[in-house]
């Protein structure tokens, strides 16, 4: 009866030693599916030597890309542009924003999440007007204008109604 039970552990054993090496050693590039390996061919020939956190990074990625639409991919693309535009120092206070995001309590999350969805349904050309906007404004109005949203922008992270918003026929007067 011992070895029955030795022998099983030994075997139970096993069977964790290799699943924990196999998740040190990551995933080989023969166990990618097909749409994975299509998205991360330039990975290709150095797939085995990434690291398993890299290696899951870019699955993750090329699951996200997998499931956008066409619209959605486009923006992926602009963005990726303008991240290769920004200079180290901007990328690395990126980084930390976005830090500071994921520490935010999950309904502050949610607000900024739907204030973003909020802004991309609007229409690419009013989407630009308001980008526009932003940049000619002084750093006074911004300050204003952010104290304006964070005051109309519910705790349940509602937009707030369209008039509250700077129109683009006047220049920004915020409320004081």
């Amino acid at each position: 009866m011992i070895g029955l039970v030795l022998n099983i552990m030994l075997l139970f054993g096993w069977s964790l030693a290799s699943w924990a090496q196999a998740e040190v050693q990551g995933v080989p590039w023969s166990q990618l599916n097909q749409q994975e390996q299509q998205l991360l061919q330039k990975f290709n020939q150095d797939w085995d030597q990434l690291p398993v956190d890299r290696q899951e990074r870019l699955r993750n990625g090329a699951r996200q890309w997998a499931d956008m639409n066409p619209e959605e991919r486009t923006e992926a693309r602009q963005r990726f542009q303008e991240w290769r535009q920004m200079s180290p120092d901007d990328q690395q206070r990126l980084r930390e924003r976005f830090q500071r995001f994921r520490e935010l309590p999950p309904e502050k999350r949610e607000a900024i999440r739907n204030a973003r969805q909020w802004f991309r349904s609007l229409p690419p050309e009013e989407r630009q007007d308001m980008r526009q906007r932003w940049k000619n404004m002084t750093p006074d109005e911004r300050r204003a204008l952010r104290r304006q949203f964070k005051k109309n922008f519910g705790a349940d992270g509602s937009a707030p109604p369209s008039n509250q918003f700077p129109h683009r026929d006047r220049p920004f007067r915020p409320n004081r």
